[in-house]
């Protein structure tokens, strides 16, 4: 027997009400208002996000973000640094004890990702999951798609999608970047480097690093070509049937008011960790 989840497709929205919509999910899911629900979207202008962790000072350069005309905002989940463009974006919603979910983060990455794998079989893409043995898993990189983690899918060892996932209030929020193309200009624009000389290096390396949908098809793809292959993958992948999920206009007034009130702004975005900490 399928599962039933809902499912919702917001359309082309601003960084911090992406992120607001994604936290509000969180909160009516563990309210009961609504069941275990996937979203896609996508953004209106580019946007750089961080992970919740990262830090900004002397590691983002903010001059080069305004410069860019991108958008910038801090994530809920951890990792690194993400910019978002020509890509479809998926969240998801799920219960920590629901039977289908293992405690373990990587095992449940695992699990989730299977719709993600077979939406890129809808697409032709070959790909693979990421298994990484412990000296590889080291390390950080403030760019995300410098470096697969455990499960996400690479082609030829090259990454393909990146995904992050937070667990508040009992509830398992997972969100994953699926570019068709990437501006690594405008990507490695938006980093500070100790020289410009490391900076054209690490751009130059980046292609043997990751990889894109565009690339990999030697054909352009829209947004709608990405919710039908990803939607049938997710059904297919987790054995799920969905309805669309109907929201109040209280509902939709709770996430404008989050995004102004907390993901709009400096104090949220820019500060510490410790200084965050009473924020939401």
């Amino acid at each position: 027997m399928k599962k039933q989840w809902a499912f919702i497709d917001t359309g082309f929205r601003g960084a911090a009400w992406n992120m607001a919509f994604d936290e509000c999910l969180i909160n009516w899911h563990q309210e009961g208002k609504i069941p275990p629900t996937l979203r896609f979207y996508g953004w209106e202008k580019p946007s750089l996000s961080i992970g919740y962790f990262q830090k900004v000072d002397k590691k983002i350069d903010l001059e080069a973000v305004e410069r860019h005309q991108c958008q910038f905002v801090r994530r809920l989940t951890g990792g690194s640094a993400v910019l978002h463009d020509d890509e479809l974006t998926y969240s998801l919603v799920i219960t920590e004890s629901d039977p289908d979910i293992p405690v373990s983060v990587q095992e449940a990455y695992h699990v989730l990702a299977e719709g993600i794998f077979e939406g890129y079989r809808n697409l032709g893409i070959p790909a693979e999951y990421a298994t990484l043995d412990r000296e590889s898993a080291r390390g950080r990189t403030a760019i995300c798609f410098e470096k697969p983690a455990f499960y996400e899918m690479v082609v030829d060892g090259k990454k393909l999608s990146g995904n992050a996932q937070t667990r508040k209030k009992g509830v398992l929020m997972q969100h994953g970047s699926i570019p068709m193309s990437m501006n690594t200009n405008m990507l490695f624009d938006l980093f500070v480097f100790s020289s410009e000389k490391i900076r054209e290096r690490s751009r130059a390396a980046f292609s043997k690093k990751a990889v894109t949908i565009n690339q990999l098809t030697n054909r352009e793809h829209r947004y709608d070509m990405l919710t039908d292959a990803f939607k049938e993958g997710f059904k297919e992948g987790l054995g799920l049937e969905f309805h669309p999920l109907q929201l109040t206009k209280a509902e939709w007034d709770e996430v404008e008011q989050l995004a102004q009130s907390k993901y709009e702004t400096e104090a949220w975005n820019i500060n510490s960790n410790k200084e965050r900490a009473g924020i939401g």
